[in-house]
C-alpha cells in the first residue's frame, strides 16, 4: 500500500448528520489519482439527473493528491468538484495553501458532501475523527473574522470556508483557505453555502511517509535550484504571477476594456513590477513550497486599509479589475482583491462581470437607473469597488450581477449578451484566444468553461521557442514547434496533448506552477519520478497522460448527462468580431468555421463523437470507464 495515502475519504449527510468513513482499495487511487477525478467519480456515480445545483441533491466533493502532504513543493492542493450553478454542467475549482495538506495529516484523503443542514453548520475533522458544529455564530462574518474565531475555539487549525457570498449563494461565490486562497471558479462556494455549509476546520499530526524518501529528497534540492535556473520561475518568484503582465501586453493578449482590446497603454501600473516597488509588503507560500509566488500586499484606498492578511491580487486579478475595467489604479485592484477574499468571490469571474457591467453601462444598455446612480464606466476605480461590495452583499444592482454575467445579460436584455466573455455562462481569464489560437479551442470544449490553466499556450510551440521548453515538450511526442499564430492539426494535437497533461495535475491535485509540461520547476519526466517516489506506483508519463484523458473522458460525460452537446462548445460572439485599440491583436477575429473545423480534429483526438462532441463507448470503455456506460451507472462492478 502506498504510504502517502491514507486510504479514508469522509462521507457526510448533512441532512441526517451522518459522518462515516470509506476504505476503498489501493487500485481505485491509482485509477483515479485524486482529485477532480475522484471527485468526478462519485458525482457520476450518485448525482441524481435532474438535480438543481443549488438544491440539496447536489454533491459536493474536496480532494486532495497523492502525494499531497509529502515534502515537495506544489503538492498541497485540493480540488473541488460538484454540479455547477454556472454552467448547469461540471463544477472544477482547485486551490494551494496549507489546508490540503492539513487535511491529510489529519487522515483524510478526500470530503463528499451530500444533503444540507437544517441550520448553519461547520465540519471539524480532527486525528481521523469527524464532528459537526453549529455555526450560528459564524454565519455573515468576513473570512479573516472566522478564522480568527475558530482558532480561538480550536488551537492552530487550516479552514475552508465560505463568506457572505457563499451565504447568500452569490453563483461567483468561492471557497477559501487562510482567506486569501480560493477554490474560485464554476461557483464552488455557492453550492456549499446552499448546503449552509460554513466551514471545514482540519487539525492533525499525521506524517506522511515517501515510499522512496531519498529520490524525493534530491527532487526536492533540485527544485529549489531550479527557481533560479529558470527564468520563467525566477519571475513567478520574484513577481508573482504579476510578472507575466508586460508580456502579455506585448503579444496583444492583455483584455482590456472587457475583451475589446489586446493591449493596456498603463499596463505597467498594474504589473507585478510596479506592485513590488509599491506595496509589496512579503511572498508568501504554500506548505512545503520552494517558490514562494503568493503576494501579500499593504496599502490604502478610498479611505480603507488594505490588510496583509488577504493576501495580495494575482495577475488575473490585476487584469479583471484593471485592464479589463480600465482602471490601473493598482491600489483600488488591491482593494477589490480583498474585498473578494473577505466575502468569498472569484475574482475572475467578479472582475469579468463588473467590466461586462461597464460595458452595458458605456453602450446605454444599462444606466445610474439600474445602477443606483453609480456612473458605472471604464476606468472608475470608486465605482467599481463599490460593485464588488454590491455583488458580494447581493444588494442593489449587485444582486443582478450576483447571478454571473450571463444569467446577468439574460435579465438586462436590450442586447446585452454581446457583451459577454462567457463560455458555457463561466468568464473567460486574461489569456486572450485571438493572440493564443489554440487556447482558442481550448476555451471552447473545456468542460467547465474558458480556463487558462487547462492547456499549455501557444507561444511555447512555435517556431524558435527555446530548447529547454522543446525538450519536456518532447516527452509528450510534441517535436514540431508551429509558425506563429497559427492553428494547425499539429497545434490542435499541442493543445490536446498539453491539456491531458494539465488535467492529470488536477487530478493528482499538483501544482501547475510547479509540475507542467514545459515551463515549470518540474517537467513530465521528472513529475513521474516524483509521484512514484511519493506513492511506490511505478509511474511513467504515458500513465500520467492516459490519467489526464480519463478525467477529461469524466467531467464531458457528466456534462453529455446535463445534455451538453457540441454545440456548447463554443466561444462567445465578442470573440468573432475584430479586436479594437492598437497592438498585435487589433482587427483580429477568430472564425466560426475555422473553430469548427479544429472541433472536428479535436473530437477525433479526444475520443468523441464528431456529431455531439461526447465520449463514445468504445473511448470509455478503453480508460477504464464502461460502467459509465451501463444505465444504472452505479459505479464499477
Amino acid at each position: 500500500m502506498a504510504r502517502s495515502i491514507n486510504r479514508k475519504i469522509l462521507h457526510v449527510d448533512l441532512a441526517r448528520g451522518a459522518l462515516t468513513i470509506e476504505e476503498p482499495p489501493e487500485a481505485f487511487y491509482r485509477t483515479y489519482g485524486g482529485g477532480s477525478a475522484m471527485g468526478l467519480y462519485y458525482l457520476l456515480r450518485d448525482l441524481p439527473k435532474g438535480a438543481d445545483a443549488l438544491g440539496p441533491q447536489n454533491i459536493l466533493t474536496f480532494f486532495t493528491g497523492p502525494i499531497t502532504g509529502l515534502p515537495v513543493s506544489g503538492q498541497s492542493r485540493i480540488c473541488v468538484n460538484a454540479l455547477s450553478p454556472l454552467s448547469g454542467g461540471i463544477a472544477d475549482s482547485q486551490a494551494g495553501g496549507f489546508a490540503p495538506a492539513a487535511l491529510k495529516f489529519a487522515g483524510f484523503d478526500g470530503i463528499v458532501v451530500k444533503g444540507a443542514a437544517a441550520k448553519p453548520v461547520y465540519l471539524l475533522i480532527n486525528e481521523g475523527k469527524a464532528e459537526l458544529h453549529d455555526a450560528a455564530g459564524l454565519w455573515g462574518k468576513d473570512t479573516a473574522e472566522v478564522d480568527r474565531l475558530l482558532e480561538e475555539k480550536h488551537g492552530k487549525v487550516e479552514v475552508m470556508q465560505i463568506g457572505q457570498a457563499g451565504e447568500k449563494q452569490v453563483r461567483l461565490a468561492a471557497i477559501m483557505n487562510m482567506h486569501n486562497r480560493a477554490n474560485g471558479r464554476t461557483g464552488v462556494g455557492a453550492v456549499m453555502g446552499s448546503k449552509l455549509l460554513k466551514a471545514i476546520v482540519v487539525q492533525g499530526k499525521l506524517r506522511l511517509q515517501a515510499a522512496e524518501p531519498k529520490v524525493l529528497a534530491r527532487q526536492s534540492k533540485e527544485g529549489t535550484a531550479n527557481v533560479e535556473a529558470i527564468p520563467d520561475m525566477k519571475g513567478l518568484a520574484l513577481n508573482g504571477t504579476a510578472d507575466v503582465v508586460p508580456f502579455q501586453h506585448s503579444i496583444g493578449s492583455l483584455p482590456s476594456f472587457n475583451y475589446n482590446e489586446g493591449t493596456f497603454e498603463k499596463y505597467m501600473e498594474i504589473s507585478g513590477e510596479r506592485m513590488r516597488e509599491t506595496i509589496l509588503k512579503e511572498r508568501d507560500t504554500c506548505y512545503a513550497c520552494t517558490v514562494r509566488c503568493k503576494r501579500v500586499v499593504e496599502t490604502e484606498s478610498q479611505g480603507q486599509k488594505v490588510d496583509p492578511t488577504y493576501g495580495g491580487p494575482e495577475y488575473e486579478t490585476l487584469a479583471t479589475f484593471g485592464s479589463y475595467c480600465g482602471i490601473a489604479d493598482l491600489h483600488a485592484v488591491a482593494l477589490a482583491s480583498q474585498l473578494c477574499n473577505a466575502y468569498g468571490l472569484d475574482t475572475i469571474g467578479t472582475g469579468a462581470t463588473v467590466s461586462f457591467a461597464m460595458e452595458c453601462f458605456e453602450k446605454g444598455i444599462i444606466t445610474t437607473k439600474e445602477t443606483g446612480g453609480l456612473e458605472l464606466k471604464f476606468g472608475n476605480a470608486e465605482a467599481m469597488v463599490e460593485m464588488v461590495r454590491q455583488i458580494g452583499e447581493r444588494r442593489g444592482f449587485g444582486d443582478v450581477l450576483a447571478e454571473g454575467s450571463a444569467r446577468a445579460a439574460k435579465k438586462i436584455g436590450r442586447g446585452a449578451e454581446a457583451c459577454l466573455v462567457t463560455c458555457k455562462g463561466t468568464e473567460a481569464p486574461a489569456h486572450m484566444p485571438q493572440a493564443k489560437k489554440s487556447l482558442g479551442l481550448i476555451y471552447a470544449v473545456n468542460p467547465f468553461g474558458a480556463d487558462h490553466q487547462s492547456s499549455e499556450h501557444d507561444p511555447l510551440y512555435e517556431e524558435g521557442v527555446g530548447e529547454f521548453y522543446l525538450k519536456r515538450l518532447a516527452a509528450l511526442g510534441l517535436t514540431t514547434p508551429q509558425p506563429p499564430g497559427s492553428m494547425s492539426d499539429e497545434k490542435v494535437r499541442y493543445a490536446w496533448r498539453t491539456q491531458c497533461f494539465y488535467s492529470a495535475m488536477d487530478t493528482y491535485s499538483l501544482c501547475q506552477f510547479v509540475f507542467g509540461p514545459s515551463w515549470e520547476l518540474y517537467g513530465p519526466v521528472e513529475t513521474a519520478e516524483i509521484l512514484a517516489a511519493g506513492t511506490g506506483w511505478d509511474v511513467t508519463v504515458d500513465e500520467i497522460l492516459k490519467v489526464g484523458e480519463r478525467r477529461i473522458a469524466m467531467m464531458r460525460a457528466f456534462n453529455a448527462r446535463q445534455g451538453f452537446t457540441r454545440k456548447d462548445d463554443t466561444l462567445p460572439r465578442k470573440f468573432f468580431k475584430p479586436l479594437q485599440g492598437v497592438g498585435p491583436t487589433a482587427g483580429v477575429a477568430w472564425k466560426e468555421s475555422d473553430l469548427e473545423q479544429v472541433k472536428d480534429v479535436y473530437y477525433r483526438l479526444a475520443g468523441c463523437d464528431v456529431a455531439t462532441g461526447n465520449p463514445t463507448p468504445a473511448r470509455l470503455e478503453e480508460l477504464q470507464l464502461g460502467w459509465l456506460n451501463r444505465e444504472n451507472r452505479a459505479g464499477p462492478a
